[in-house]
Parts: C-alpha cells; structure tokens; sequence
C-alpha cells in the first residue's frame, strides 16, 4: 500500500497528526485495515497527503505507542494482530449509538477512576519546564528498556511500596500493559499454554489468546486460583492478580501464594505474570507486599501501570523481568524501541522524583477511602438482599443476589433508572454458574452520585 487517502476537516480544531492519527485508528477498529496491512512509508503518506512528513511521523508516533500498529525494521509499518480485539468493542460501541443509547446518569464503572483532583496545573508546569531546562538529547530515541533515571525512581518506589526486588536494568517501561504483555509473549516464545484466573481480566486473556497462545481458565476459589486445577492444565504460566483479583476481589493468602511459587519451581520453564494493577488501594489491614518480594528462584514476571494511580492518559507501564528472561531479552528483542515518548518519561520522572506523586496518591487513597466508606454505608440496606463481597481493596464491590434474580434482570431494572451496573458474566470464560452478581464501581463518581445511584438502585431491585 502506497496510499490512503484521508479526509482532513479544515473547521476542525484538531492538528493534521490528531485526524491521521484518528483516521487510521478508526479505520484499524472497523477492520477496514486489517492486522498484518502494511502501511504507507511515512514519506510516501506524507507526500500523498501534501502534508510534512513530521506530521505522519507523529501520528504513527502515537499508533506505535498505543500498539494498534508495528514497526519492523527494514520492512515498515504493520497492523498489528492485537487489533482484532478492539474491533468488536468499537461495533458494539457503534450499534449502541445507532440504537440511541444514551450514557447513563449514574455510572457503576469498575474502570474508571476520579481525576477531578489530579493536579493539572504541577504536570503543565513540570512538562513546561522539561521542554525549558532538558537537553536536546531527550528529543533523540533513548534506549528500548526507558529512560535509565525513571527506571531507578521505578525501582526505588516498588522497592518501598511493594517489596519488588530488582535492579533498574530489570525494569521495561512501556506504553501500557497490552504493550508489555505481547512484548512478552515474543519473550516466552510461541506456542505456550497460560493458565489464567476464571473469572478473569478478559483483556488479558484476549491479548494472549491474539499471540497464539492456548488459555486454561483456572477457576478460584476463597483463597484464589486453585492449585490443584492448575497443575491439571499443563500450562507453562499463570497469570494472576494476588493482590486484589480481578473482578473477584480476592487478597491471596501468603500459603496459597507460596503454592504457586511452588507450582512455578517444579519446571524450569515455567512462569509466573503477576498484574499488580490497582495494589495501592487497600482499607483494611497492612499493604500485602507482591508475590515477586517472596520470588526467590526467578519465576515472577512483575507487571504494574500508573493507569489508576494517576490516569488512563499517562499509558506508562512497566515490567520486571527475572534475570533468565532479561536475558532473552537483551540477546533477541534489545532492538525494539520504546513505545513511551522520553519526553512523557521525563515528565512522569520529574512528578515522581519532586514528590508530587506520592502527595498525591496519598491524596487520592483518603479520597477513595472516603467514597469506599459512604459505599458501604449505602449498602448497609442491600445485605438482605446481596452477600457484599470483595470490599476490603481496590475501586469496586461485588453484590451476589440472594433472592433468584437473574443477572440481566438486575442489569436491566437498574438501566430503568439510568443506573449502568457490571454483570460478573462478562469476565467468565465459559458458563456462568453460581448466583448473579454485579460489580459495582465508585471511583468516578461524586459522594453525591453515589447516595443518589445507589439510591435509585435500592427502589428498582425493591430492598
């Protein structure tokens, strides 16, 4: 492909690279450019367009980074395979739209998190000064793992928060998790079976799935994945959120953890991915220090994001990789660039190394506590009807019916009152069995949403 043709809005406020940018996800989304799609050079875009080539660098700059394209060199630009999963989230995004659904009032998301506090005017000023005081050099490439000093501050704050032990070297800064995870996976090699926690983080699980790999759902119970089923699966990896499973809420106890590093020991080619998404966030007890903190063999591939503890925006993810894994990296995949912009690392080092970041994760952990309390206090009425489950960390609950509602009824009474809940069947890999439950979510909302939804859904579910 020499060319695709793009139609630019003259009215609109958006820059050329924004709308090439927008153009080709959409396009990439819909399927209309399929993975494996090879795409114009950037010259040959550029010219085609009549517009700098500076302007589709930047625009692919962005599609890199966000993973819906790849670079291979010598080669050019691919689609990358990935995209297959956005595809059916965008129609279904598309169909609700033509069918004239509106966003709901009160959104119960287990996604979303609260930026009204972030503080915009610290990073405008930080990112004002890295353009005024760095030198040039943060405009050239920078090495493929991140820039060395936001490694170490990485290194530094897993190491007192979390327990990680590891060098900076160890450490791959990436442009989020679904980055991480197919760089990964190119790591681990083909072929691979991984055991992933049922129900589970589906986009995980799809993202595996879209690498060739084969998924074992591994069902939990009170304590989290269960061993026994695991070693019946024959899989090479377990994927697994210790801290606070996803969307279960399970905290794995310290025994079942020392089960799976067991599991992971019995063979040398076996891997442990713990996804440490949202451990920040806990109300009762001490912090659990990770799974890799009690890894003393090199099994546990550590996985974290300042998605929830800053923004979705940041996309700025990072990986530990054990020493026999690092190696693979640096002898086969050192070539590949980082898809971060070192301008955003620079930022993001400044934020955390001038303190700003801790001021205000502590800020955000009284805020969420906060909401977490009124939550709780509005379900107070709801335990005749749901067992409240999954309460003790994280940014949402699980309410398991009692009374022999279906999940779609629950779901659809709560749409009557401009109320969008979370059905647990969404994150099951097969059947569904056992009793509805829906996930509620409250970090995004206000303390006055929250009384008024909770509310609303207290009349229409008839507590």
């Amino acid at each position: 492909m020499n060319e695709l043709t793009i139609p630019f809005n003259e009215k609109s406020k958006e820059h050329l690279y924004q709308q090439i940018y927008s153009y080709m996800k959409n396009e990439i989304q819909k399927g209309n450019l399929p993975a494996g799609q090879k795409l114009p050079s950037t010259r040959a875009l550029a010219d085609h367009l009549q517009v700098s080539r500076s302007t589709v660098d930047f625009a692919y700059g962005q599609l890199l980074s966000e993973g819906y394209i790849e670079s291979i060199p010598y080669k050019g630009h691919f689609v990358c395979e990935i995209t297959r999963l956005y595809r059916q989230e965008t129609i279904n995004s598309e169909e609700e739209e033509a069918a004239g659904e509106k966003k709901a009032a009160f959104d119960f998301s287990p996604n979303s998190i609260d930026i009204t506090c972030f503080p915009f005017a610290t990073w405008k000023k930080i990112s004002k000064n890295v353009f005024m005081e760095e030198e040039k050099e943060i405009f050239e490439l920078g090495t493929a793992k991140g820039d060395k000093r936001l490694r170490e501050t990485i290194c530094s704050y897993l190491h007192s928060s979390r327990g990680v032990e590891c060098t900076p070297g160890q450490i791959i800064v990436g442009a989020g998790n679904d980055y991480l995870l197919m760089l990964l996976q190119k790591i681990l090699g083909t072929g691979r079976k991984v055991a992933v926690e049922n129900p589970a983080y589906m986009r995980a699980a799809r993202i595996f799935a879209s690498g060739g790999y084969k998924i074992r759902p591994i069902d939990l119970d009170e304590n989290g994945m269960r061993v026994d089923l695991l070693k019946e699966s024959n899989a090479q990896i377990a994927y697994i959120t210790p801290s606070h499973q996803f969307p279960t809420g399970v905290i794995m106890p310290i025994g079942r953890r020392m089960e799976i590093l067991g599991w992971a020991e019995e063979e040398e080619d076996r891997y442990i991915i713990e996804d440490d998404y949202d451990s920040e966030f806990r109300y009762k007890g001490m912090p659990i220090p990770s799974l890799q903190a009690s890894d003393a063999n090199g099994k546990v591939v550590y996985l974290g994001t300042f998605s929830k503890s800053i923004a979705p925006a940041i996309r700025i993810s990072y990986m530990v990789l054990p020493k026999t894994l690092l190696q693979i990296y640096e002898e086969n995949l050192w070539f590949i660039s980082s898809t971060v912009s070192r301008i955003d690392q620079a930022i993001l080092y400044h934020f955390m190394e001038d303190g700003h970041f801790e001021r205000y994760l502590n800020k955000m952990r009284k805020i969420y506590k906060g909401k977490h309390d009124l939550m709780m206090e509005c379900l107070r009425p709801f335990k005749k009807a749901f067992e409240i489950r999954g309460e003790y960390a994280g940014l949402h609950v699980l309410l398991e019916d009692k009374r022999g509602y279906r999940e779609d009824e629950l779901i659809s009474l709560a749409k009557e009152a401009d109320c969008k809940v979370y059905g647990m069947s969404d994150y099951v890999i097969g059947k569904q069995e056992g009793k509805a439950t829906i996930i509620i979510g409250y970090a995004a909302l206000s303390e006055e949403q929250i009384v008024e939804g909770m509310d609303r859904l207290k009349k229409m579910w008839q507590i």
